[in-house]
């Protein structure tokens, strides 16, 4: 049986540090696919929805397992999914390296490679620094554990190119590949052990509470709705730019390398960001931080769009979106602690995160889908910033306590 408070073996240092690995390891290839647009569609003649399409369904996918992941991870520990998870995503970056027809990438960058990362993300490693670290160290740790993954945003895209023009982009997949199985020994420092403790931070615990007791609970809890549909606009933004950015770019008549520095610069930009935002969410409130993020957003999009796309506003961009980018992690998966406490943790963030990859498939969708109707993708642009207000908007009313229990009431089944 489950306990409410898992404990390691592993000291909270090499946690973090493993943990972080992991983050940096699975976001750095799924950050860097942009790249493989252009040379794909060029080789096979397919148009810039087939591939968006197959992103669209790897964002959707990852979010619908992401909840799944996390009930399996809450209940019997991160090793176990971590490793299948690994396993999937590497399975289909080489699954996406040799596809030949629209159906085999969509197996591929879609199928496979969406519920690889659900099972191996930095949400996995996020739930478990929920769990297994001390109190004190977890909204750091947070804010650690998505900066890693934006480190490997900025890392992979730079390699991803020089493999690209040096061996082609099918061995450029290869080595993805091999490096996401990395994850694997690395998760090891995961594993979890029961303990009878039932302290933990946020909601006092309810004895025996059910996944379905907590999943009515939290649905019928208007500040985690409220959260769960600002997540939206985060993943439609972030999903958007990573796949289209650099032929939006390449459009505009700048060299593939400004894409991939732009996303880079993004990646370590969201380094600091993360950081930042887990530092300002032990000391500011987080829903008028998470507002201030979205608004922050629209305003970089739009700032971006109405001047000459060059090298230099291009840079830009990426310093200014990448110092926002992941900085939503940080104070909602706290706000999803602080609700409901850390029993639950990665299934009830998996589900805002489902929110954040619906977001995600329409954002990389739509990008190509009104690319070819309409030749550009201004559309989607101003969509992107009309979203951050709308977000900005809904966090507001969030009220930033645990939910109402009363345990001595509620009899355990």
């Amino acid at each position: 049986m489950p306990a409410s408070t898992v404990r390691s073996r592993v000291s909270p240092e090499i946690i973090v540090v493993c943990g972080c690995l992991i983050a940096l390891i699975t976001f750095g290839p799924r950050a860097s696919s942009g790249l493989f647009q252009l040379p794909m569609i060029t080789e096979y003649g397919w148009g810039r929805d087939t591939f968006g399409f197959a992103i669209a369904i790897q964002n959707l996918l990852w979010g619908v397992g992401q909840p799944f992941a996390g009930a399996v991870a809450d209940r019997f520990g991160a090793l176990r999914v971590l490793c299948v998870g690994a396993l999937l995503y590497a399975l289909g970056l080489v699954v996406m390296a040799y596809a030949t027809t629209p159906g085999v990438l969509h197996l591929g960058a879609g199928v496979l490679i969406g519920f690889g990362l659900s099972g191996c993300s930095f949400n996995l490693v996020l739930g478990a620094f929920g769990k297994i670290l001390p109190e004190k160290w977890r909204p750091m740790a947070f804010g650690a554990g998505t900066a890693a993954g934006s480190f490997g945003q900025f890392l992979f895209p730079p390699i991803g190119n020089v493999l690209i023009d040096s061996f082609g982009w099918h061995q450029a997949l290869l080595v993805f590949a091999a490096s996401v199985l990395l994850v694997m020994p690395l998760a090891l420092a995961l594993a979890t052990r029961p303990t009878g403790d039932s302290a933990q931070a946020g909601a006092a615990a309810v004895p025996n509470q059910s996944i379905k007791q907590a999943l009515t609970e939290a649905f019928q809890h208007r500040s985690y709705v409220l959260l769960v549909l600002g997540f939206f606009t985060c993943g439609f933004q972030l999903a958007f730019i990573t796949v289209h950015l650099p032929a939006y770019l390449k459009d505009a008549g700048l060299s593939a390398a400004v894409g991939g520095w732009t996303l880079a610069v993004i990646g370590l930009a969201n380094a600091v960001g993360s950081l930042g935002s887990g530092w300002l969410s032990t000391r500011m409130s987080k829903r008028w931080l998470l507002a201030w993020i979205y608004l922050g957003r629209s305003v970089a999009i739009a700032a971006f769009i109405l001047v000459p796309a060059s090298p230099v506003t291009s840079i830009l961009f990426g310093i200014s979106i990448g110092l926002l980018w992941l900085s939503t992690v940080p104070p909602t998966s706290s706000l999803v602690m602080l609700m409901f406490g850390t029993r639950y943790m990665a299934m009830l963030y998996g589900f805002a995160f489902f929110s954040h990859q619906v977001g995600g498939f329409l954002g990389v969708w739509l990008g190509g889908l009104l690319y070819e109707i309409n030749g550009n993708y201004s559309m989607v642009w101003w969509l992107s910033v009309l979203l951050g207000l709308a977000s900005a908007l809904i966090n507001l009313p969030i009220k930033e306590q645990p939910v109402d229990r009363a345990p001595a009431l509620q009899p355990a089944e």
